[in-house]
């Protein structure tokens, strides 16, 4: 008997990741700007689902419950990129270089704009704006309030506005999302 709720549960999950494994893949891609770690992030948000499944199963939002897990898979990365280039630059830092010829397009790109935002503005900008979530669900993804979500958007939106010196950023993250693979959107 034992078999078949295992059995059950497998099923439901290869379900549960066929439907949201490219969503969740796309959303760490956008949020830590690395293509290469958005597949391993996604897959190892999805690894942490499947050892609580009997659990996430019964929540009222797995995906949200999911979407929160690559937030904070992506946000560890993040740090440990920060740490790993402040050692480097301390090593490095005797040596005097200059670049006369900054890369302006690169600092114009919509990417680049997300990546220099805090994590919290970029998590709800790109939830919110390349994702199409609702606040709710935005909030219920990030473990914060609608009001966070609300007032951490607003800024971040404001932020990538002065960045890209344009007032069309949310059709600027959705052409970005479109760039790196895929539209957002609700799935059921």
């Amino acid at each position: 008997m034992g078999t078949v709720v295992d059995d059950a549960a497998s099923v439901e999950f290869h379900d549960f990741f066929e439907r949201h494994y490219a969503e969740l893949a796309r959303l760490a891609h956008l949020l830590t700007g690395e293509s290469d770690a958005a597949d391993d992030l996604a897959a190892d948000a999805l690894l942490a689902m499947w050892h609580r499944w009997d659990r996430v199963r019964e929540a009222d939002h797995p995906v949200a419950y999911a979407r929160g897990v690559v937030a904070n898979l992506a946000r560890s990365r993040i740090r440990s990129a920060v740490r790993e280039r402040r050692r480097v630059t301390l090593f490095w830092s005797q040596r005097e270089e200059s670049s006369e010829n900054p890369d302006v397009p690169a600092v114009v790109d919509v990417q680049g704009a997300l990546r220099s935002l805090p994590f919290r503005k970029r998590a709800c900008v790109v939830l919110r704006h390349a994702f199409d979530l609702s606040e709710k669900d935005t909030a219920l993804a990030l473990g914060i309030s609608v009001g966070t979500v609300k007032s951490q958007t607003s800024k971040g939106m404001a932020e990538l506005q002065r960045l890209l010196g344009s007032a069309d950023g949310p059709s600027q993250v959705h052409a970005a999302v479109l760039r790196t693979g895929g539209a957002g959107g609700r799935n059921p």
